[in-house]
């Protein structure tokens, strides 16, 4: 059975509700998933490589940074390679910024530089989800399971 993880970074909880909402319907696919918050520090980089999905999920910082505690992940993903890779990426957003959601861009781009050819289509919630923003997000991890299934035949 294929390993799941979800890894997030939430300032407000917005992404930790998004996250919460992954967990449950990928769990609900009958996979093994595995969710964690990244704080500074506090996850090794190689860790990816126990797994054959990421669900990844970062808020926005000022006009499209990323966040200051994912900084030191971005840098690491330099040591890793993650081909074959099946890639997923959330996160909350807000709209009254110039570049929407342009932390989940930046490490699209990132994890696809590092190899991971199944990066899904980034998922991008206005702040906190709504109910037709939980319909999307169960759509997006409908997806990912879809997508994991295929890249595993």
């Amino acid at each position: 059975m294929p390993k799941v993880i979800i890894l997030f970074c939430s300032m407000s909880g917005n992404t930790e509700e998004i996250a919460d909402i992954m967990e449950t319907n990928i769990t609900n696919h009958g996979l093994d998933v595995e969710k964690i918050q990244i704080d500074m520090d506090d996850f090794l980089i190689t860790d990816l490589l126990n797994y054959e999905a990421i669900l990844f999920g970062t808020y926005t910082w000022g006009d499209g940074d990323i966040p200051y505690e994912l900084e030191d992940f971005y840098d690491d993903m330099d040591e890793i390679d993650l081909t074959g890779k099946v890639v997923g990426l959330f996160g909350s957003c807000d709209s009254m910024y110039p570049d929407y959601g342009g932390a989940i861009d930046t490490f699209a781009e990132r994890f696809k530089e590092r190899g991971a050819s199944n990066v899904l289509y980034n998922l991008k919630i206005e702040l906190s989800p709504d109910q037709d923003d939980v319909e999307r997000c169960q759509k997006f991890a409908e997806d990912f399971v879809k997508e994991l299934h295929a890249y595993a035949e």
